[in-house]
């Protein structure tokens, strides 16, 4: 009789493109969360909640990334017996959920709808360094004006989360674009086939890499790239291109300057002039706030990837320096991204619902803190109380409970206590500032013995054996005074 084979055992490693998050990657999250949200709570925005899965129809197909399957979103078909089960798919983005919340709610909801929400998003993308296929945003939406007042107020909402979790003022700044604006640099250019518009708008896209050269031949036959290859371009006439071009080095020195160049950019497009419009309400109602142009500032370069934008755009940008992989300085880049869209409620009711909102990438902005050092470093672990007799558990326990009502963070060592050195390396682990040590003979004499791990290691480190002696990191004090003792050394650590 054949040897029935063993099942291999399955590879212990995450799926490519996602990762773990351990403790302090998950606080330092947390708490940068409960930053943003204060901010948008503070503003009037309620909090929703929605569901991490959607029907493919409902979240519809608005990645950039055409070529794959269900437009590079995580989807699967329900199972039933005909085989006719819908296509479900984890959310790409915490928008698209959003419009379907509000179709099917609109009759219980305030309109306008305020909300922010927050949570983990999928896309089926390729990834790459520093690139997930799971990530984390934080929106705020309104729902239900066409106000531009509500765009202005989501750009100064942005200015302030930023400074509220730690980004000075000089180390940003919200840029605003419209798409109207860019619909009538379009048709100034006389381009109405959607396929060569797309591609004008992936070639706008690269005026930051190639400049304004590399943009007029790639809008034209074409260029070879750093590496030698080359790319064919769009086509266009050079009269064609020049209102890209104009569009592109519109930015003066002012908003005003600004606006008026792109009135020469737009020619007599009057989706055009209706851009400019909104951008100069958007400019005034800023001001008028205190929100200058070192701030927020109207910048044509803005071009939004998701294709469901239909009015106003806006990124957030980190100006400062950092270090890429290879050394280089660049600048950190974009941290938020936002804009209107008034088509995406409409494509369940019917009918047009203008809507606005912005979503910030959470693992962006958090490395970005950690650049600055506004937040990082290794956070204390928990006071750990040894166990130096099984039979006393109680007591070691109620010491964890006293601890815990003088609110510190303590834990009694719970894995095997026959070796009181492994203890002692299991608190070194957890990076905890203090262990307690408690054995039948403390116990006879009613007194504790304190360890101060973080004086130890550092006596360890540096101190010659006569320093170490007149710098003692053990302290014995009664068993009432154990939480006061505690609090001082920990203190003493900050």
């Amino acid at each position: 009789m054949a040897k029935e084979k063993k099942a291999p055992r399955p590879k212990a490693q995450t799926p490519k493109g996602f990762r773990d998050y351990f403790g302090e990657d998950v606080s330092q999250r947390a708490e940068m969360l409960r930053v943003i949200t204060g901010v948008y709570h503070h503003y009037g925005f309620d909090a929703l909640e929605s569901a991490a899965v959607e029907t493919v129809e409902a979240l519809g197909k608005f990645l950039p990334d055409v070529d794959r399957p269900n437009e590079g979103v995580f989807a699967w078909q329900e199972f039933d017996e005909d085989d006719k089960g819908d296509w479900l798919a984890l959310r790409y983005d915490l928008t698209a959920p959003l419009a379907r919340v509000y179709a099917q709610h609109r009759n219980d909801l305030p309109t306008p709808y305020r909300r922010y929400a927050m949570g983990p998003v999928w896309r089926n993308e390729k990834p790459g360094p520093g690139r997930y296929r799971q990530f984390y945003q934080c929106d705020a939406d309104t729902v239900g004006t066409a106000s531009v007042a509500a765009d202005a107020e989501i750009c100064a909402m942005l200015s302030d989360t930023l400074e509220k979790v730690g980004i000075a003022r000089g180390d940003y700044i919200v840029r605003v674009n419209n798409r109207k604006v860019l619909n009538g640099v379009l048709e100034a250019m006389g381009v109405s086939d959607a396929g060569q518009q797309a591609d004008v708008l992936r070639t706008i896209d690269k005026f930051d890499k190639v400049g304004e050269a590399g943009v007029r031949q790639l809008l034209g036959k074409g260029r070879l790239d750093a590496s030698g290859a080359y790319i064919d371009g769009v086509g266009l006439s050079d009269a064609q291109a020049e209102p890209v071009v104009q569009f592109l080095i519109a930015k003066g020195a002012s908003n005003a300057e600004t606006l008026e160049n792109l009135r020469g950019a737009v020619g007599e497009s009057a989706i055009g002039a209706e851009g400019i419009g909104e951008l100069a309400e958007i400019a005034g109602l800023l001001e008028a706030q205190g929100y200058g142009a070192d701030r927020i500032v109207i910048d044509p370069s803005v071009v939004r990837g998701l294709g469901y934008y239909t009015g106003p755009v806006y990124e957030a940008e980190l100006t400062f320096e950092i270090l890429d992989e290879k050394g280089r300085k660049r600048q950190f880049g974009s941290v938020a991204g936002g804009g209107r869209y008034d088509d995406l409620v409409k494509r369940f009711t019917g009918q047009a619902v203008p809507a606005t909102g912005v979503s910030i990438g959470v693992d962006r902005l958090l490395a970005a803190l950690r650049e600055k050092g506004r937040i990082g470093g290794k956070a204390a672990g928990p006071v750990v109380v040894t166990v130096m007799d099984k039979a006393r558990m109680a007591e070691y326990q109620g010491m964890v409970a006293e601890l815990r009502q003088a609110g510190i963070r303590a834990e009694v060592y719970l894995g095997n206590p026959k070796s009181f050195g492994n203890q002692l390396k299991y608190a070194d682990k957890r990076e905890s500032p203090v262990a307690i040590i408690a054995g039948s003979d403390e116990q006879e004499r009613g007194v504790v013995q304190i360890k101060d791990l973080i004086l130890g290691a550092k006596i360890a480190e540096n101190a010659t054996h006569e320093e170490w002696k007149e710098r003692p990191s053990q302290f014995e004090v009664p068993r009432a005074e154990l939480v006061s003792k505690v609090r001082e050394i920990l203190s003493g650590q900050d």
